[in-house]
């Protein structure tokens, strides 16, 4: 249903897929990625093995996955027709345990470095994902004061495995107060947060910044992208999305399952990532897209996929 959305390579230029779709055919027995293909909608493989605890660590920090065999996995991929990929490394906050600690931080950072470093030495263009969970009761002070730290440590451990900044992007979290926080953030200050942590940490010669949605309703996630681009200060990076939940609530919710109602599914996908690619120019008008499930909160504590 997702992928054989006509029209959807005008706003959606990549997709993100697991291992398995990769390689899984549709029911007319052609590959499933080749729908992507004929919209011109380039394909992305998930290389990350999920997380695992860090011995020494604070509680629940964790180290992720995935580093052994992943040359071969990037060749087998690359064959199969993908041209990026991805690797999410989780970071939290806890102000009680004095999570992140400097261990989860290294391990963290490094293992994405690596893992960017092999992709581009197999012809894959690596996303960088260092995802700040927003778990907590913190305020956003303190989400922005992590995160720089962590996206500093980043850039750091991807000059010291010489990644061509030009040849990968960055998946990071946006700026926000954690989801119990007594005061929520709001959206004019998750972008001002979220533009001035980038700009003390990120390098322009890292041409893509696409924020994941971390939780947000569809409509929250298209309105902060929106006022991040909105913000007026040099952003020299293309700011744009990766969504997966901020993508679908409403598709799934319209579909239900039924073959009758893929075509309004479809279409409400289509106005999404319209939306979409209308905050990646500061001009998506709030209310615009209305789907079913448009403001309803897609955050999952300790999020896992």
């Amino acid at each position: 249903m997702l992928f054989g959305t006509a029209g959807l390579g005008k706003h959606i230029s990549g997709c993100i897929v697991f291992e398995e779709t990769l390689f899984e055919k549709s029911s007319t027995g052609a590959p499933l990625c080749d729908l992507l293909k004929k919209e011109g909608i380039a394909i992305g493989i998930k290389l990350d093995k999920g997380q695992a605890p860090i011995s020494g660590a604070a509680p629940e920090e964790t180290s992720t996955e995935g580093l052994d065999g992943l040359a071969k996995r990037c060749q087998e991929a690359y064959k199969a027709g993908a041209r990026f990929s991805k690797w999410r490394a989780v970071i939290i906050i806890n102000q009680v345990t004095g999570a992140p600690t400097q261990l989860a931080i290294d391990e963290q950072v490094r293992g994405l470095a690596r893992y960017a470093s092999i992709c581009q030495d197999n012809g894959l263009v690596p996303i960088v994902e260092p995802e700040v969970l927003m778990d907590g009761t913190h305020p956003i002070e303190v989400s922005a004061e992590v995160t720089q730290r962590v996206w500093a440590a980043q850039v750091k451990a991807l000059a010291d495995h010489h990644i061509l900044l030009e040849g990968c992007l960055l998946k990071p979290n946006m700026v926000r107060a954690g989801e119990k926080c007594p005061t929520p953030s709001s959206i004019e200050d998750i972008a001002k947060w979220t533009v001035k942590v980038l700009s003390n940490t990120i390098p322009p010669a890292i041409p893509g910044i696409n924020f994941l949605s971390g939780g947000m309703s569809e409509e929250d996630a298209t309105l902060a992208l929106n006022a991040i681009n909105s913000v007026p200060s040099k952003k020299p990076w293309t700011l744009s999305f990766s969504y997966g939940r901020a993508l679908q609530v409403s598709v799934i919710k319209l579909w239900a399952g039924l073959d009758a109602n893929v075509p309004k599914a479809q279409a409400a996908l289509l106005a999404r990532a319209q939306a979409n690619g209308a905050a990646e120019q500061g001009k998506y008008v709030a209310g615009t897209v209305a789907g079913e499930g448009s403001k309803q909160s897609t955050f999952e504590a300790k999020y896992t996929y």
